[in-house]
C-alpha cells in the first residue's frame, strides 16, 4: 500500500498505475447478501441449483452493482492519504459491466488517476479510471470513471 501525505500529492500520480489490489473471493454468501440488502434477488443470482441448469456457464453470477460496491474496500488496498479532512463519491461516468462475474470467482482492483483539479476550501476533484478484473479472464467485471472529492486538513490558525 503506498501512503501519501495529503491530498496535494495526488496531482503527482496522474496516469500512475495504482495497484493491483489483492484478490478477493465474491462469494455466494456475499451475493445471497447484497441480494438481501438491495431486494434484487433474480434467480441467477441467488438461485445455485436452478442456476447449474439454465445458466451460461452453469452457476450464478454477482450482480453488477455488487461489483461496482467493491470498489472502496479494493480501493482502500491499493492506498492511503493522511491529512484528509473528509471525502465524497461525486459520481460516476462511464460505467460498464463488460462481463458477468461467477460466484466463487477472485477479483481485484487496477486504478488509475486521471485528473486532479483543485477546489476551494483546500479541496480536489478527483478523476479516477477503473478496472475491477475477474481472476482468468480476458474481459474485467467492469471499468468505471469515478470522481471523488477530497478535502484537506488544514490546521486551524
Amino acid at each position: 500500500m503506498r501512503v501519501f501525505p495529503s491530498p496535494s500529492y495526488l496531482v503527482d500520480l496522474i496516469d500512475q498505475e495504482l495497484g493491483p489490489s489483492d484478490w478477493m473471493v465474491v462469494s455466494q454468501d456475499m451475493i445471497d447478501r447484497f441480494a438481501d440488502l438491495t431486494g434484487d434477488r433474480q434467480w441467477i443470482h441467488v438461485e445455485p441449483v436452478r442456476a447449474a441448469i439454465e445458466a451460461p456457464g452453469g452457476v450464478t453470477i454477482a450482480h453488477g452493482f455488487l461489483m461496482l460496491s467493491l470498489l472502496p474496500p479494493l480501493q482502500d488496498q491499493l492506498y492511503r492519504i493522511e491529512k484528509v479532512d473528509h471525502a465524497l463519491n461525486y459520481g460516476s461516468d462511464r460505467l460498464r459491466f463488460v462481463s458477468s462475474t461467477p460466484a466463487g470467482s477472485r477479483i481485484r482492483l487496477l486504478q488509475k488517476i486521471v485528473k486532479v483539479n483543485p477546489l476551494p476550501n483546500h479541496g480536489f476533484r478527483v478523476f479516477f479510471h477503473s478496472t475491477i478484473e475477474i481472476e482468468d479472464s480476458d474481459r474485467p467485471a467492469l471499468v468505471v470513471d469515478t470522481i471523488a472529492l477530497i478535502f484537506e486538513a488544514v490546521a486551524a490558525t
